[in-house]
């Protein structure tokens, strides 16, 4: 049918033609339409010089330690509801920036410039840390929770924590387990704190090793295919054995975090040591110990920023003042005095 139709227009240009007739000019063909100009890329955010934000990422990065939330606190290891959200809102106004163990462990956190990283890490897997309602989400006034509101109300102060768990956290059963996933799943941390709570200084090598072993493998059991990555140890006790807590049969982790008394040094630094990472305790500026306690080292390193890690807001380099120190040899060809 095609071939006759090709026949026949054909037939009829070529009487045409022999008729003397002008062959009709080709039909203009439709003007094409114009093609859009794209819009010019937004240039890339302009990063300030390292000296107008007083950058030093040699610095110092506080490690807080929380345990429980009562309404009545009767150890230095409680604190309320209250004074939590207190001491978050605090480190928001202070231009804080969460991060986790590990990605304090590895240097790799990108904070915007001015900023400094803090690190929340929670011991022992208490129900009033997280408790999830029947809605799936945590309970009001549980740590977690007051954690996501201060984050909703302070665009840039990251909600992500680590949290160091023993057997049967958040009240174990369904409701740990639940507890366990929804914090994989949020991008929190889940970090070993051995199964039976066991202080590795006094425990024969052998027990050590498997109370590690067990509370790893619990995590791994419950949110199958999790890797923890850190530890912080019971008591921050080392055990008699060197190196015993960060590799044994079926772990091996990059951190090992101790009670401590004091601000870890930059993960940059040559003073950092990734085995005995210093962390704070959550404490009211009075009472015993107080001057170990977090609010006692935020007035101080407020009232000393220049020790402080601040970041100058290019991941890829590492700014800070000259003669305040030099990176570990890893990093030295990403330092940038000025």
């Amino acid at each position: 049918m095609a071939t006759l139709r090709k026949v026949a227009v054909t037939t009829s240009l070529f009487l045409a033609l022999g008729c003397g007739a002008e062959a009709a000019p080709p039909a203009p063909e439709p003007p094409s339409a114009p093609v859009p100009t794209p819009p010019p890329a937004a240039p890339p955010p302009e990063v300030p010089r390292p000296a107008d934000v007083h950058a030093n990422e040699l610095g110092q990065v506080p490690v807080l330690m929380y345990h429980r939330f009562v309404p009545d606190p009767d150890s230095v290891y409680e604190r309320t509801a209250d004074d939590f959200r207190a001491e978050l809102e605090r480190l928001a106004d202070e231009d804080y920036v969460p991060v986790t163990t590990a990605q304090l462990t590895k240097g790799e956190f990108d904070i915007p410039a001015g900023k400094h990283p803090v690190v929340l890490t929670f011991d022992d897997g208490d129900p009033s840390v997280l408790t999830l309602g029947p809605d799936g989400e945590p309970l009001p006034g549980s740590a977690v929770r007051i954690l996501l509101d201060v984050a909703a109300a302070h665009p840039g102060f990251t909600p992500v924590a680590s949290f160091y768990v023993n057997a049967d956290p958040f009240g174990g059963g369904d409701a740990g387990g639940r507890a366990l996933h929804w914090m994989h799943r949020h991008g929190f941390e889940i970090g070993n704190h051995t199964l039976g709570h066991t202080n590795l200084r006094s425990a024969a090598a052998e027990t050590a090793r498997e109370d590690i072993a067990r509370g790893d493998a619990m995590i791994r059991e419950t949110v199958p295919g999790y890797e923890p990555v850190s530890i912080a140890l019971p008591f921050g006790a080392h055990p008699r054995e060197s190196g015993l807590e960060l590799k044994g049969p079926g772990y091996e982790y990059d951190a090992a975090l101790l009670v401590g008394a004091n601000p870890a040094p930059s993960p940059y630094s040559a003073k950092f040591d990734s085995g005995a990472v210093p962390r704070i305790r959550s404490q009211a500026g009075d009472g015993d110990e107080a001057e170990y306690g977090s609010t006692v080292w935020l007035d101080r390193l407020e009232a000393e920023p220049e020790t402080r890690y601040t970041s100058d807001g290019a991941p890829d380099v590492i700014s800070y003042p000259s003669g305040r120190g030099s990176p570990a040899p890893p990093f030295a060809a990403a330092a940038r005095p000025y």
